[in-house]
């Protein structure tokens, strides 16, 4: 009798266990050949461009034999599928290169910016996250209301917003007005989680607001068109109570849409805006990339974009066994 027991609340484990890994399976078997697609293309830009280490160290006026040398010895003089396939087993090792400019190694330099840009994307993720789930589940509620109208002309000012804008307005009102804030600069949340917070606030606020309006549309319209299905119609006849219906019929089926743009706003949050990051004066990942490609430092060029490739792929895989997990329709395969 007591092994009985235990054998029934096993199962659903056990199926949802099931469906977690199948998803996750699916994920993975898209997404490990889009990632070797996308190195190969980014490790081509190189011979596309026409960039080379020695016009950068030695100028225009240099020789064809010193060109010829410091290639050489970047390794540049072997064929191109044996160049790829020394920099991608460098790259599955984690070392994504040495920079053409200051010859520093390109982990060490991204990853510098990398934590600012996490921290801020990070946070404006999740504001943008909450509040558009707040913003757009009141204006299904009260669908056809002057909130559903407030909350609509919100979503739709903000979205044509661009960050930098928002983040003079933030600064100005924030940090030089009511003194609540710094103005710029980063501290690290190894000095202090209080400091830290502080100075990643305004520019997570500036970056969150195009999350919340996107969030807030998917999630109003995913919702009101829920509430129209018949199975919504059979529960409220069955005499299921309005909080019941909510969350284990309507919610399920409508926030598929919204995770969806969940994950697809995470890659321009985590790049942010290169005028952005001026503004609030952090070294970011945005503004490294930036300045690599301007300085033509293609191994950190190269190396900005694989780490964007596996942070992409890594926050989608995530994105898609929470669908799995939670939306009926993602586990059908719709």
């Amino acid at each position: 009798m007591i092994a009985a027991d235990h054998a029934v609340p096993r199962a659903p484990l056990r199926r949802t266990a099931g469906r977690v890994l199948g998803t996750l399976a699916r994920s993975v078997a898209v997404f490990v050949p889009v990632f070797f697609v996308a190195t190969f293309v980014t490790f081509a830009l190189r011979a596309v461009s026409g960039l080379s280490p020695a016009r950068l160290q030695l100028g225009e006026s240099a020789t064809p034999e010193a060109i010829r040398a410091v290639e050489s010895q970047w390794g540049l003089d072997r064929p191109f599928l044996a160049q790829y396939w020394s920099w991608l087993s460098g790259v599955l090792h984690g070392d994504l290169g040495t920079s053409w400019v200051n010859g520093a190694d390109v982990s060490t330099l991204i990853g510098l910016g990398l934590g600012v840009s996490l921290s801020v994307a990070i946070t404006a993720l999740v504001i943008g996250v909450l509040a558009g789930f707040a913003l757009g589940t009141a204006a299904a509620l009260r669908h056809r209301t002057w909130l559903d109208r407030a909350v609509t002309g919100f979503v739709t000012v903000t979205s044509v917003m661009p960050a930098f804008v928002l983040g003079i307005v933030l600064v100005t009102v924030f940090a030089v007005g009511l003194h609540l804030f710094p103005s710029a600069g980063y501290v690290p949340a190894d000095l202090g989680i209080g400091p830290w917070l502080a100075h990643i606030t305004l520019p997570a606020l500036a970056l969150s607001f195009d999350v919340i309006a996107d969030v807030a549309r998917q999630l109003r319209t995913g919702l009101v068109t829920a509430y129209r299905e018949n199975y919504v119609l059979g529960a409220v006849v069955r005499g299921l109570p309005p909080r019941r219906i909510f969350f284990g019929h309507v919610l399920r089926n409508a926030i598929g849409p919204a995770l969806a743009t969940v994950g697809l706003k995470f890659p321009s949050l985590v790049g942010a805006s290169v005028v952005t990051e001026w503004i609030f004066g952090l070294q970011g990942f945005g503004r490294f990339a930036n300045d690599s490609a301007q300085n033509g430092d293609v191994p950190a060029v190269q190396g900005v974009l694989v780490v964007s490739i596996v942070l992409v792929v890594a926050f989608n895989l995530v994105i898609n066994v929470v669908l799995g997990r939670v939306s009926p329709a993602a586990n059908r395969g719709v």
